[in-house]
């Protein structure tokens, strides 16, 4: 009997799916310029309220409103823009509730609840996309509490375990019958941007997926529903957008080859390239990721993004001397990338003899840019020496290890170093050379640490003494 009136109550909720939003998907929203909100809380008693929104996951205040002798909380502005998005009331004390600004409407919308659960009991005047929303919320509500009255009565466990898988799917079928009921809503975008793939069971052979295959299927269906294209994709939070882009990349891509990397990131940009604000933020987001990234070989999609979107003149919202300045440095990264030939070094020894870095005939050359002064390289350089120490002669390793601060205050202290710790490797006095290194290398922060081969191809970078070592066992197939 319970089941029976709780498959009652959700049909009836079913019944009361809204209407189809008419504005939004398909067309182009403007910012609506100036707005009139109304807020009513029966048995409310906060004295201000603050009005905000989303922007990448972080939330921002922008208008506060004090409660009139009525009772009322009043937003109003006639020449502020508000881009669409989720927007949010909240007190001083963390308490909001979220609302939509989407699909071209009239932004004079008025707000009715009380205490408490403002979310559950609001009634909005004014607006066809929030009365969606709130419908959806009071619909998601009544499911809960029928849940929680059942679970009362169900004491056996398994049955428990169906009652909550049929909850759950009453729940999903509650969710996709308001988006296919509300294409062009706000609700619709959110729901649909959280969908994970659902992948087949079964590969085009009949056979189950394999690890392999189910990874690329999700990779590829990823963001099947998410509304790139939607600028109001950027005010959602954090759960919404920024935590499934950073699971895409932190997750799915972790350890992937550089090209594996730039193949879905520009499909996922390419995607965005109708919304300017979403384009903008996954260009500026990703490109900055790997700018940042310490992975030896990521630098190659740093290049990649530059070249397909600053350099062309794609980013209109940077200025001219960042775009000068991502460009130049893609330029010098270019040529440093693992695979490339390492730029010609002709350079003097602590003795003031020549040496050139093409004429070393070892199988490896460790090249190393450092300084006495540098906190890291005290550390690191002495601890890469022994390392390099045992595998020089069984490996066949040389070294040019370069002075990178060749002025008269660092030179003693490095010839001091030298001594101390031993190291009985070819030490480079970086003062005079065929090339400003410092540029040609991009010598910004020490140490820097390449492992070229006989030919001067660039092997591996951005090394430290245990990744040294790493690197010549795997190459040298050492247990």
């Amino acid at each position: 009997m319970l089941r029976k009136r709780l498959t009652i109550i959700i049909l009836a909720i079913l019944c009361l799916a809204a209407q189809p939003a008419t504005a939004g998907r398909g067309k182009k929203q403007q910012p609506q310029k100036g707005y009139h909100f109304t807020l009513f809380i029966y048995g409310n008693n906060d004295t201000v309220m603050y009005l905000g929104n989303y922007y990448a996951g972080r939330t921002y205040a922008f208008d506060t409103a004090y409660k009139t002798p009525k009772g009322m909380f009043v937003f109003d502005d006639k020449e502020r823009e508000l881009k669409p998005g989720l927007y949010f009331f909240v007190n001083p004390t963390g308490t909001y509730v979220e609302f939509a600004v989407y699909g071209n409407e009239k932004l004079n919308f008025h707000f009715d609840t009380e205490e408490p659960g403002w979310q559950t009991n609001m009634n909005v005047k004014g607006s066809e996309q929030n009365r969606i929303l709130f419908d959806y919320h009071k619909a998601n509500r009544a499911i809960y509490r029928a849940t929680d009255s059942a679970r009362a009565n169900i004491t056996d466990s398994a049955e428990l375990a169906i009652f909550r898988r049929r909850q759950a799917l009453l729940m999903d079928s509650i969710k996709y019958a308001y988006i296919d009921e509300n294409p062009n809503s706000m609700l619709a975008l959110l729901m649909n941007a959280t969908r994970e793939p659902d992948p087949p069971k079964d590969g085009p052979d009949g056979k189950k997926l394999n690890d392999r295959e189910l990874w690329e299927y999700y990779m590829d269906h990823y963001f099947d529903h998410t509304r790139l294209d939607d600028d109001a994709l950027i005010r959602t939070p954090e759960m919404v957008f920024k935590k499934r882009l950073d699971r895409y990349l932190d997750g799915y891509l972790k350890n992937a080859p550089p090209e594996t990397i730039i193949e879905y990131v520009d499909k996922l940009i390419d995607k965005a390239k109708p919304s300017k604000e979403n384009f903008r933020y996954l260009v500026h987001t990703i490109t900055e990721k790997y700018l940042q990234s310490n992975v030896m070989s990521y630098d190659a999609v740093y290049v990649h993004l530059v070249k397909r979107y600053i350099e062309p003149g794609l980013c209109e919202w940077m200025s001219p001397s960042t775009v000068d300045a991502n460009v130049k440095r893609a330029d010098k990264w270019d040529k440093l990338l693992i695979g490339k030939t390492a730029p010609q070094l002709i350079m003097k020894d602590e003795k003031g003899q020549w040496h050139n870095l093409y004429a070393n005939n070892n199988k490896y050359t460790l090249l190393i840019f450092w300084s006495p002064t540098c906190g890291h390289c005290k550390t690191i350089i002495p601890d890469l020496y022994k390392r390099y120490a045992k595998y020089k002669e069984r490996c066949d390793i040389g070294t040019f290890a370069i002075l990178s601060e060749p002025d008269e205050e660092t030179h003693p202290k490095w010839i001091e170093f030298i001594k101390n710790n031993n190291l009985n490797w070819l030490n480079i006095d970086g003062a005079e050379a065929n090339i400003d290194w410092h540029d040609v290398y991009d010598i910004e922060t020490t140490p820097q640490i390449y492992l070229l081969d006989k030919d001067k191809k660039i092997l591996a970078k951005k090394l430290n003494a245990e990744t040294f070592e790493e690197v010549i066992k795997i190459l040298e197939k050492i247990e």
